[in-house]
C-alpha cells in the first residue's frame, strides 16, 4: 500500500507574505529553504505520494482573484516537477 502525505501549501513549501499572506504575484513566489532537497527525500527514499493542500482565504475575490492566483500557483508546480518532486 502506498504511503501518503499531506503537506499545506503556504508556510511549509513557500513562504507566506506577511503584508497580506497572499502569493497573488511571480515576484511574492519564494520557497521556504530546504524544500527541494527534503521533498525529494521524502519521495524517493520513504516512497510517499506527495499531496499539497491549501486554504486560499478569499480567492476568487476582489482583493484575491483568482487570475492572480494561478501564475504563482502553476509556476510552484513548475520548480517542483523540474526537480523530480510531484504533487
Amino acid at each position: 500500500m502506498k504511503k501518503v502525505l499531506f503537506i499545506d501549501r503556504d508556510g511549509t513549501l513557500i513562504v507566506e507574505p506577511k503584508d497580506d499572506f497572499q502569493v497573488d504575484s511571480l515576484e511574492k513566489l519564494a520557497f521556504v529553504p530546504g524544500v527541494f532537497r527534503w521533498l525529494s527525500k521524502i519521495q524517493e527514499e520513504l516512497d510517499f505520494e506527495l499531496v499539497m493542500i491549501t486554504n486560499q482565504d478569499g480567492l476568487g475575490t476582489d482583493s484575491f482573484p483568482e487570475d492572480t492566483f494561478w501564475p504563482a500557483h502553476n509556476k510552484m508546480l513548475d520548480l517542483l516537477k523540474v526537480e523530480g518532486i510531484t504533487f
